[in-house]
C-alpha cells in the first residue's frame, strides 16, 4: 500500500477537519485531540451529493469517533466510513497516518 503526503499535523487545528486531494477523489482528513492521530473518510456527504463531510462536527458515540455532517446532521463513523443512521449510505473510509509530523493518506 502507497501513502500519499497531505499536510503536515499542525495544519490541522484539533478537533476539526480539512480536505485534501487523494488521487482525485475528495477526502476529508480529521484530527480529533491533540494527539497526532487523524483518520480519513471521503468528503462527499451521500444523502446530498456535497462535497462537505470535512466541515462536520466531531463527535463521540459508545467510544467510537464521528462526524456530523454539515447539512443534516447524518453521523459517519470515522474508522470506517458507516453511516449511523442508515448503513446504505455508508461512506468509503481510507487509510491515514502520521509519519514524522506528516499526514499521510493511503493512495
Amino acid at each position: 500500500m502507497s501513502f500519499e503526503k497531505v499536510c503536515q499535523i499542525n495544519d490541522i487545528v484539533p478537533g476539526t477537519g480539512v480536505c485534501a486531494l487523494v488521487n482525485g477523489e475528495q477526502v476529508a482528513v480529521f484530527r480529533p485531540s491533540q494527539e497526532p492521530q487523524v483518520f480519513a473518510i471521503s468528503n462527499t456527504d451521500p444523502f446530498y451529493q456535497s462535497n462537505v463531510l470535512s466541515r462536520g462536527l466531531i463527535c463521540e458515540h459508545k467510544g467510537e469517533l464521528w462526524v456530523a455532517s454539515p447539512l443534516k446532521k447524518q453521523r459517519f463513523n470515522l474508522a470506517s466510513g458507516v453511516c449511523m443512521e442508515d448503513a446504505g449510505f455508508s461512506v468509503k473510509s481510507y487509510s491515514a497516518r502520521v509519519k514524522n509530523g506528516v499526514v499521510e493518506i493511503a493512495a
